[in-house]
């Protein structure tokens, strides 16, 4: 197979673990002190935004102090090239892509950096502590949220993503469980139409074995590898 032009590459949790934001989902971490329904649903912003607000403010310090790491970089590095035609497609809420470098990057789950009025719909960006009496710089009323596509809401871009995937030559997956939907479905959209998929994940995942290759490992080696095989040649990509 020759080399791919069009590249969607579909980022998780698993790709920032090693700057320190998987702290949050370890026993002692943010993640298991919380009911996931009290911090990151509608209903639970409705019952108490404050904790909300507090729960996201919390993220978004430790977001601000996470580095970019080797997988980041290596990512924008292929960017940078220009020999592909790359797309990210992240479902984490941290800005790393976009501090090591990369352009080209959608985040179907929002992000920490921005602000939305629930009201109006506005989106301004968010200071690093929020609160509900904050006003909309649009249509001044309070209710300001964080722009986090919380569970039971639509994730962004998806027409975008999907069109990508639709067009893509290779689909890969980095440190992602495969187990969220519609995320979960990239892979086999991909595939249907035609690219070829490769996983890269510290363990297997529940959808490696639909992958046509899955690799093991960090992200801070498994990325760079990656990336050194598609620029230099000395690798099929997979």
């Amino acid at each position: 197979m020759g080399a791919p032009r069009r590249i969607v590459v579909l980022t998780g949790a698993g790709i920032s673990a090693e700057s320190g934001m998987a702290t949050f989902r370890s026993p002692d971490g943010l993640w298991q002190r919380h009911r996931i329904e009290d911090v990151a649903t509608p209903e639970g912003f409705a019952r108490d935004p404050h904790l909300v607000h507090r729960f996201h403010n919390t993220l978004r310090a430790a977001a601000a102090a996470a580095e970019p790491n080797a997988a980041h970089r290596a990512l924008a590095r292929l960017e940078a090239a220009g020999r592909h035609d790359l797309l990210i497609v992240t479902q984490n809420v941290d800005d790393l892509h976009e501090r090591g470098g990369s352009r080209r990057v959608l985040h179907m789950h929002g992000s920490l950096g921005s602000a939305l009025c629930a009201a109006c719909g506005h989106r301004w960006p968010a200071p690093m502590e929020m609160e509900p009496s904050a006003l909309c710089p649009a249509c001044a009323r309070p209710g300001a949220r964080p722009d986090v596509v919380w569970f039971g809401e639509i994730p962004y871009h998806m027409d975008q993503i999907w069109d990508a995937l639709r067009e893509a030559d290779l689909f890969v997956s980095i440190g992602t469980s495969g187990q969220v939907y519609p995320a979960a479905a990239f892979a086999q959209d991909a595939a249907r139409a035609g690219a070829r998929t490769l996983e890269l994940n510290l363990d297997p995942s529940a959808l490696s074995a639909e992958f046509d290759e899955s690799r093991q490992g960090p992200a801070t080696r498994l990325v760079p590898e990656w990336v050194n095989s598609l620029l230099g040649g000395r690798r099929s990509p997979i």
